[in-house]
């Protein structure tokens, strides 16, 4: 029995040795020095004590260090022993050299045979010991992936990297055959809708539609409807799909591929919600009163018949921006969008009363050209068609969480945790130095996030102060035992809209049928797997997105771009490409004319002679010099002005030379943020163009 200072959790290891334990209980990440991450790998489940750090100064990228340190006592879950990267040769002996960026050590192979330069596949034979160029890890090749830069092969490194599950089982297939291709016959007692014009909006590169929307007036407000693929139906528990959904968690999105959850004859056929055709679904009709207030919720086992597939650019023309042309195009389905348009009003109303978080954060998108190589790189869209059906699809699962709290079935809630203490004292700082009054209170509150943000509104640097607040929060996961969510300022939540691609939508299906998932035990195992295969569907879209911006960047080498700066560092700042979203690196070298102390407190760079600082939220004009795809690093230097980098100023408003700073360090791929402290993460949950926060 293990004292009450021990916690369990997921390693996230470093390329440079050391690592943080993310911990399943929400709590501060641990930090795990060098010598405790010794045969361990990224992703490995632990248990470890809790103990108080000495000093707080190690390397964890926050202003005084992590406060606490772990001490690893066991290992409970290995991660995939697999490695993905570069064959070479050396000294006579063949190497491979981990794409993934958290693996410091190349992997020695003995009896491997390939290409200088060519991706390949390594199963570990065995865990290092000690430290050196003599203790690298062995292994054998057990996939051979070809050229890196050839089109589609982001997404198949990645892929391989964290270890997405993308090969069916001859089972999972078998069972999925022998379901129809259609719906032939309608179970007894199915609510008959397909009279009601149901629409699905979803991004007009979307191939698996798992909820439809329609909106009609009533006295005094309106009556929703949100019908929801029924997954439940087809997708029974103990099969072979079952076992394969909960395996692999969630669908994962890449640039031009989908490793979905289900086979595609479920996800993309027969359970998704395809126009004209009649599909089983499991609708919530709910009565939202003026206030956005959802005053009565039914959920019904039903038929329905969706009347269009819409994408958001089209509601966007027809119902937000009024154009003739598409709103002719649509003809009767007009006066339901714009009564979607007033429930959603009164919903986001609802929600900034109740102090709900809005960030504007944009993100890049990868646009791909048909031979599979990046045509160009572009914002993602932040439309309010999105937000529209976001307000929907929250509303549904808002009823869900409400109508199975009352009952005893266990299922999973989305719970998000409130801040950590570090997070809020070095949010605070932050902002206050922006200018911007911040007080969370004793107990830190949604409504001082939500009135945080709505002060750096339609500021010049409002993306990089939303990022702030965003980097403060914890994690958003699933747990069977209901915490509240902090970010959306709820009670109890739950995600319901999503079967096809989300398997707590599917247990949550389940419950509300009244099908037993299994024990609170249980739950809270299928809690920690789910979330987990969350976070490492981020990543990896995150990491193959990475991978293609740097390429796309290489052929724009010179151009130069308007910036503002977004994290600061001891060996330089990192820089967002208006246009782009995307993160670069102007090294310390660069600045030119002085030394450069980093001001931890303070979250910039000071010329020792100069007084020259370079802060986060600061504009920098910068040029392009480099892009790397291996490291998922762009490089930028500052355009000069009158001899004089552009961006920052001194203590007197004056610019000033700089010169070689005496720190070193690393970039940091395109969209991703340096570190805050042991307080990271975000909410997560959404996708196909959705929010992924919550």
């Amino acid at each position: 029995m293990y004292a009450r200072s021990v916690v369990e959790g997921r390693v996230i290891a470093h390329r440079d040795g050391y690592g943080f334990l993310a911990r399943d209980d929400g709590g501060e990440d641990l930090f795990l020095p060098a010598r405790e991450m010794r045969g361990l790998m990224h992703g490995d489940r632990v248990l470890c004590e809790v103990r108080l750090a000495r000093g707080g100064g190690a390397r964890s990228g926050s202003r005084s260090g992590p406060r606490y340190r772990g001490l690893v006592l066991e290992v409970i879950e290995r991660n995939h022993q697999v490695v993905v990267g570069r064959f070479f040769r050396a000294g006579g002996m063949s190497f491979v050299s981990p794409d993934q960026r958290n693996l410091p050590r190349d992997v020695a192979i003995p009896d491997g045979e390939g290409r200088d330069g060519e991706m390949v596949v390594v199963e570990l034979a065995e865990s290092p010991v000690g430290e050196g160029r003599h203790n690298e890890r062995t292994g054998h090749i057990v996939e051979r992936l070809g050229d890196p830069e050839r089109p589609g092969m982001a997404a198949e490194i990645a892929i391989r990297s964290h270890g997405i599950p993308h090969v069916w089982p001859e089972d999972v297939l078998a069972e999925a055959e022998r379901l129809p291709l259609g719906v032939t016959d309608i179970p007894d007692g199915r609510t008959d809708l397909r009279d009601l014009p149901l629409v699905t909006i979803d991004g007009a590169d979307a191939k698996d539609f798992d909820d439809a929307v329609h909106c009609d007036p009533r006295p005094g407000g309106w009556k929703l409807t949100v019908a929801i693929a029924d997954v439940s139906h087809y997708v029974a528990p103990g099969t072979a799909l079952d076992r394969e959904a909960s395996h692999r968690g969630t669908s994962v999105y890449f640039p031009g591929r989908v490793v979905p959850m289900l086979p595609e004859r479920l996800s993309n056929g027969l359970c998704s919600l395809n126009p004209e055709v009649d599909r089983l679904c499991l609708a919530c009709e709910m009565h939202v009163d003026r206030r956005g207030r959802v005053s009565r919720a039914f959920f019904r086992d039903a038929v329905m018949r969706s009347r269009a597939r819409l994408t958001y650019g089209e509601v966007e023309a027809a119902v937000f921006d009024g154009d003739a042309r598409t709103r002719r195009r649509l003809g009767g389905l007009v006066p339901r969008l714009e009564a979607l348009r007033e429930v959603y009003a009164a919903l986001r109303q609802a929600r900034r009363r109740r102090g709900a978080l809005d960030l504007e954060i944009g993100e890049p998108r990868v646009f791909l050209a048909p031979g599979g190589e990046v045509s160009h790189v572009e914002p993602a869209p932040r439309r309010v068609s999105h937000q529209l059906i976001e307000e929907c699809m929250l509303a549904a699962n808002v009823a869900a969480a409400r109508r199975l709290a009352r009952g005893r079935i266990p299922f999973l809630y989305r719970v998000h945790p409130p801040p950590g203490e570090e997070g809020l004292r070095e949010l605070g700082a932050f902002l206050g130095q922006a200018g911007i009054e911040f007080d969370p209170g004793e107990e830190p509150r949604p409504g001082a996030f939500a009135e945080a943000a709505e002060r750096a509104a339609g500021r010049p640097d409002t993306e990089i102060l939303h990022l702030a607040l965003l980097r403060a929060m914890a994690k958003a996961d699933y747990r069977p035992r209901n915490i509240g969510h902090f970010g959306l300022a709820l009670e109890r939540y739950t995600h319901f809209t999503s079967p096809i691609r989300r398997y707590p939508d599917l247990l949550v299906h389940r419950a509300l049928k009244g099908e037993a998932g299994g024990t609170r035990e249980e739950m809270a195992v299928l809690g920690r797997s789910t979330s987990a295969a969350e976070r490492r569907a981020e990543e990896a879209s995150r990491d193959a997105v990475s991978r293609l911006v740097c390429q796309h960047l290489r052929s724009r080498v010179g151009e130069v771009f308007a910036g503002r700066i977004t994290g600061v560092v001891s060996f330089g700042v990192f820089v967002r490409l208006d246009g782009l979203q995307v993160d670069g690196l102007v090294h310390v070298r660069s600045l030119g004319g002085d030394w450069y102390r980093f001001d931890r407190d303070r979250r910039c760079l000071v010329g020792e002679a100069t007084g020259r600082r370079f802060t986060v939220g600061d504009p920098m004009t910068v040029r392009v010099t480099g892009a790397d795809p291996d490291e998922r690093r762009v490089h930028l230097e500052p355009v000069e002005r009158d001899g004089v980098p552009a961006g920052g100023e001194d203590g007197s408003g004056r610019e000033a030379r700089r010169g070689p700073s005496r720190s070193g360090g690393r970039g940091r791929a395109p969209g991703q943020r340096p570190r805050p402290g042991p307080g990271r993460g975000r909410g997560g949950g959404g996708s196909k163009g959705r929010s992924r926060r919550f």
